[in-house]
């Protein structure tokens, strides 16, 4: 074929495409159309980290991009074992990757974050190249999208009566040291919290919701303590009492 022959056979499909892209963005047809300048894109404030509790990326690059058994599930990036980062979900769009659950103020997760499932079995140590990236991505979003750095959480911690992940082994105290999340001084550990103190008010000042207490604290353990239970001790109250003294 022939230069002009290939020319004349991509001309059609050129206007083609140039025709879609003149075509005006469509507006509810029930309003007269009066564009103002005044507003921002929707964006997110919180990032709500996971782990797939699967065996491969494979195996869930499918489940995150299928109807399955539960419904269709979705989140934004997924984080594979040996660092690789994979996106499904375009930033500014809604993924389906929270279900019920709350965060502070926070009702709707799914419309207000930015999800990361990180490939783990939910039984084994995080890989350090995992991590690595994790920490790339989240300086990426937290800076290009302005979310706070501090505005980091599990899954379980929105949705302590549903969820565990990413679990006690997940290092939140690196990704504090890294800047993001947030973590108790150690200087401040040494402080006993004043008799007025009310632990579970600041449970709830941190975030976790207090439907189901046990299940919060529990959440609040995995969390903080890299442990399980449900039976608030003096350790917590000094945590708790250094961590919305540090937030204030």
């Amino acid at each position: 074929m022939t230069r002009l022959s290939r020319l004349r056979c991509l001309l059609p499909l050129a206007l083609c495409l140039a025709g879609c892209a003149a075509q005006p963005t469509r507006h509810n047809p029930l309003a007269t159309w009066v564009p103002s300048a005044n507003y921002s894109a929707r964006r997110p404030v919180l990032i709500v980290v996971h782990y797939t509790e699967q065996h491969s990326v494979a195996e869930s690059l499918d489940t995150l991009r299928n109807h399955n058994s539960d419904g269709p599930v979705s989140a934004h990036y997924l984080v594979g074992a040996d660092g690789h980062v994979y996106q499904l979900v375009d930033d500014a769009m809604r993924a389906w990757h929270a279900g019920a659950g709350r965060w502070g103020t926070i009702t709707d997760v799914n419309s207000a974050s930015i999800g990361i499932e990180l490939d783990n079995d939910g039984r084994s140590p995080f890989a350090d190249a995992q991590i690595d990236s994790l920490l790339t991505l989240l300086t990426d979003l937290t800076t290009r999208l302005h979310i706070p750095r501090e505005q980091v959480v599990g899954h379980e911690d929105i949705a302590p009566t549903r969820k565990v992940d990413p679990g006690p082994l997940f290092p939140w105290k690196r990704l504090a040291d890294a800047g993001f999340g947030i973590w108790p001084p150690p200087s401040a550990l040494a402080i006993e919290p004043p008799p007025q103190f009310d632990p579970w008010l600041a449970l709830a000042a941190l975030g976790y919701a207090l439907d189901d207490r046990a299940a919060a604290l529990r959440a609040f353990h995995h969390h903080f303590r890299g442990i399980d239970g449900d039976v608030l001790d003096d350790e917590d109250r000094r945590i708790l009492y250094a961590l919305t003294n540090a937030t204030r």
